[in-house]
Formats: structure tokens, C-alpha cells, sequence
């Protein structure tokens, strides 16, 4: 059996070598698809992996409350991007806030009401700059740094303003403009504070620091009339109650809101970042598409295989001739197809990794490798070399041994 494998092998090899520039055209097909595959893994497992880093730096002492419309993932991201008003849906309250508050074993409650609006200096403005709405304990809770000045405090929240990095380059020209003001709706605010520069702009909140103004929500409301609260995130003081503080909002906010529950409550691994349905849906679609280009290579190799056994026809007929079987022949071009898969697989995990490292480079995504990654790529190639190479293996097994040696190439 392992001399029959040896030879199969040999044979293959042979063939593949007889035709290097046909196999290699072959191989791309398979690579195009696979390197596809690996490149939106790969994203997606680095987007993944920096929101559970994140989760796991903040501890496991922390629940958040959303906004919820206690439909299906798919229903609710396409309402979002369609919906003009979708910050509107939100259901949380201020007082809210004050009733999470309450609950025994909470330590600190933070909520987050974002908006867009303009912001001006005396020598520069931005446009559709990030508003964010919140209250003195954001700062206890989020994995947050302050490069210059301080946060936001009891005394100061209602005419101070802290503001991330780049908005501080964008407004100052500069990195320290503690001290300095700014105007918010025709308010003038002092800025006490800036935050160090994130790296990471993808996180639970869907706040990209850098470019944000941070407030006290109170002020927030009455400067613009109707704050709506995207996100709640609650401090446990004792880890071993989590589950029962979970709880305990959950009932509360129920009871408050006279029944509707069209909220979320969420600790652990269920906190994840409130575009993940959207990202999972995203990378379906462009697997999708991969799994297309791999299946138009796949019937390349099935296109070339036929072109190989209508070549090897009288090859077909000697060997018959001398005693090999139907099944030998079958296994001799199944080799060959699953050679021209795996390698173009091969090609494919090299090929979709230097993609992934490349779209570092322009994006904060760092390439993520896993031995699952590989796995599941792996068998993807050798069923694609079975699927496609299994009728011209079948054809090559049929054909009659004298009409195979009357044919000539």
C-alpha cells in the first residue's frame, strides 16, 4: 500500500512537473481564493481579539446597559444604517443613571450619549467633531490615560471640557492646550484635560477617543435639549456579585420603565463592541465571495485534470493494459488533483498573509495567526481537490483499455 502511495505520488509530481506553467496558473486559481479567506479571518480574528484584550484589561468587574429592539442581529444593523433617527431609538434616561446608582455593590456608573456638532477656537474649527456625554466616573472606569492637565470633576464639570489627542493637534496645533478655550453651541469651555494618544480606535464603547470631546452629560442635555444615552457602563465594587447586579439593573430598569425591556444588560464575554453584528455580517459576505473565486478555482483544477487525462489517454490504456485497476487509476489523478489544491493552498496562506500584513500598515488591525486559521484552510483545500477532482478521475477510471491504446496524443 505505501509503494502503491509512493508511486501515486511520483506520478504526480511527474505530471505536475511536465506542465509547471499550466499547474502554477492552476495553483493561483486556488490561492486567489484561499488568500481571500485568510486575509477576512484574519481581520476579523484581530478585531476580535483587540475588543477581548480590551474587556480583559478593564477587568471583570464591569456590566453595560444598551439600548435594545429585541430584534435579530441582522434586522437590527440593516434598521441602523437605514434609519436617519437610529440614536433616537435609545430608550436609556438620565435618570437611569441615578436609579443604577442606587444598587447595592455598584461603584461607579458612567453613561455615554454621543453626538456630532461643531467646535471653534479663535484660530480654528471642527466640523462633525465626536461629542461625548458623560459623567466623573468615566474616568474610574475606562482604561483610559491623561497625557496633560486632569479630568473632569464635581467642581469643574460644568465649563470644563477634556478632549482626545487628535482633536488637540486639529483645534491648537499642539498637544498641551491645557488652560486654553473652546466654543461648543455658543458656550465657552475650558479644557483641563487631554487623553493620551489611543492606538486602538476599535473598542466597546464605538468611540474613537482621539478624536473626541468629552463633557458632563447634564451639561450636554441642556445645551442641546433631548441627550440620548447609547450605552450605560456600571462599576461592580465585588466581582462575586456580578451576576447578581446584573440582575438587580435589569429589574430595576424594567420596573422603572414600566415593563419595556428593550434594553440589554451585558458582562463577561458578552460585552462586545455594538458594530460586531455588523462586522460578522460584513465578513459573511466577503467569505462569501471568497468562497466564490475559490470555487471558480476549484473547476480550474477540474478543467485542467480533464485536459491531463484526455492528454494521458494511451498512458490510461498501457497501464490498464499491464494490470491496473479502476481504482488506480482514479487514486493517480485524485493525487495529482489534490497536489494541485494543497499547494495552491499553500500559496494561498502565504499569499493572504503578506495581504493581511500589508493592510497593517494602513490600518490598525495587526494580522492574526492561528493554528485554527490554518486547520480549517487546510481541509478547505483538500475537499476542493476532492470535489473537483473526482469526475476527472472518475472519467479517467472508465475509459476502455483498447479504445485508450488506439489513441495517440
Amino acid at each position: 500500500m505505501a509503494l502503491l502511495l509512493r508511486t501515486h505520488l511520483k506520478l504526480a509530481r511527474s505530471s505536475i512537473k511536465e506542465n509547471r506553467t499550466r499547474s502554477f496558473l492552476t495553483c493561483l486559481g486556488i490561492a486567489i481564493g484561499i488568500a481571500s479567506i485568510i486575509l477576512i479571518l484574519s481581520l476579523t480574528g484581530s478585531v476580535s481579539k483587540l475588543i477581548s484584550n480590551e474587556i480583559s484589561d478593564i477587568g471583570a468587574d464591569l456590566v453595560v446597559v444598551r439600548p435594545s429592539t429585541n430584534k435579530d442581529a441582522v434586522t437590527s444593523v440593516i434598521e441602523e444604517l437605514t434609519s436617519s433617527s437610529s440614536f433616537q431609538k435609545s430608550n436609556l434616561l438620565i435618570k437611569d443613571v441615578e436609579e443604577i446608582s442606587k444598587i447595592t455593590d455598584v461603584a461607579a456608573v458612567a453613561p455615554i450619549a454621543i453626538s456630532s456638532n461643531t467646535l471653534a477656537n479663535d484660530d480654528n474649527k471642527v466640523d462633525s467633531a465626536t461629542i461625548l456625554g458623560t459623567t466623573v466616573d468615566f474616568y474610574n472606569i475606562e482604561p483610559l490615560t491623561i497625557k496633560n492637565g486632569g479630568f473632569l470633576n464635581e467642581k469643574n464639570a460644568e465649563t470644563s471640557v477634556v478632549i482626545g489627542h487628535m482633536l488637540s493637534l486639529l483645534l491648537y496645533n499642539t498637544s498641551n492646550p491645557v488652560g486654553r478655550t473652546l466654543e461648543f453651541m455658543g458656550q465657552r469651555f475650558i479644557v483641563v484635560g487631554i487623553l493620551d494618544e489611543v492606538n486602538e480606535t476599535i473598542n466597546f464603547d464605538n468611540v474613537d477617543f482621539n478624536n473626541a470631546l468629552i463633557m458632563d452629560i447634564n451639561v450636554l442635555n441642556k445645551l442641546t435639549g433631548s441627550t440620548q444615552i447609547q450605552q450605560i457602563n456600571v462599576k461592580v465594587a465585588n466581582t462575586d456579585a456580578l451576576e447578581e447586579v446584573s440582575t438587580k439593573i435589569k429589574d430595576e430598569l424594567t420596573k422603572s420603565k414600566s415593563g419595556d425591556t428593550n434594553f440589554t444588560v451585558a458582562y463577561g464575554d458578552e460585552i462586545t463592541h455594538p458594530a460586531s453584528a455588523l462586522l460578522n455580517i460584513i465578513s459573511g459576505m466577503l467569505a462569501l465571495v471568497a468562497g466564490i473565486s475559490l470555487v471558480v478555482g476549484g473547476i480550474g483544477v477540474m478543467n485542467i485534470m480533464l485536459v491531463s487525462v484526455a492528454e494521458r489517454t494511451h498512458e490510461i490504456g498501457i497501464r490498464k493494459a499491464v494490470g491496473a485497476s479502476a481504482y488506480n487509476i482514479l487514486m493517480q489523478f485524485m493525487f495529482e488533483a489534490l497536489i494541485l489544491s494543497i499547494l495552491g493552498g499553500l500559496m494561498g496562506i502565504v499569499l493572504g498573509y503578506i495581504l493581511a500584513f500589508f493592510v497593517s500598515v494602513i490600518t490598525p488591525f495587526t494580522p492574526y495567526i492561528s493554528w485554527q486559521i490554518l486547520i480549517v484552510t487546510l481541509i478547505t483545500t483538500v475537499i476542493v481537490g476532492i470535489i473537483f477532482g473526482i469526475y476527472p478521475a472518475l472519467k479517467a477510471a472508465s475509459k476502455n483499455p483498447i479504445e485508450s491504446l488506439k489513441h495517440y496524443r
